[in-house]
């Protein structure tokens, strides 16, 4: 199953809900869409304007793909659940947002963090979801958590005093 999210910005993101639906109708995979506030209607995927946080958890969860617009919510959730997003980011001139900070933004994690797939074309996507594997090999995965190394030092240090 292919997950795809555009967040809650209230802005229509029809170029990728309507790619998206396209390319479920020629392709035998699932595809779940979160359409927010796009107004293109799927015709062949399954879809909800919004799904709830819970629900969220549960699609990327599920997904073997998960695919976001450019917010750092959105692709946050599947880092930190060992999954490369593909990261489409919503584009000014398509009435997407109010600015291109979402494709800045985007590249610049893609070049410094290495651990999303950046798509600059929407054109690129269909290349991008048939050789996803082959592109995941190639990355980092995830993000890594301080937490269980702040905690062991924590506990190391705590030890040390009261011993």
């Amino acid at each position: 199953m292919i997950f795809v999210t555009v967040g809650t910005h209230e802005q229509q993101f029809n170029r990728l809900v309507e790619y998206m639906d396209k390319w479920a109708e020629s392709h035998g995979e699932e595809v779940v869409i979160q359409t927010g506030f796009s107004t293109y209607i799927p015709k062949k995927a399954t879809w909800k304007k919004l799904f709830s946080y819970s629900e969220m958890k549960e699609n990327v969860a599920k997904a073997r793909i998960v695919v976001t617009h450019g917010g750092p919510s959105s692709f946050i959730m599947p880092l930190q659940t060992g999954k490369i997003p593909v990261v489409v980011p919503r584009r000014k001139s398509f009435g997407e947002h109010v600015n291109d900070h979402q494709f800045d933004f985007c590249k610049q994690v893609a070049k410094r963090q290495g651990n999303i797939i950046f798509v600059e074309n929407i054109k690129e996507l269909d290349k991008t979801l048939a050789n996803y594997d082959e592109i995941v090999a190639g990355l980092k995965n995830g993000i890594k958590s301080n937490n269980d190394a702040f905690c062991s030092e924590f506990e190391r240090i705590v030890q040390e005093i009261i011993a």
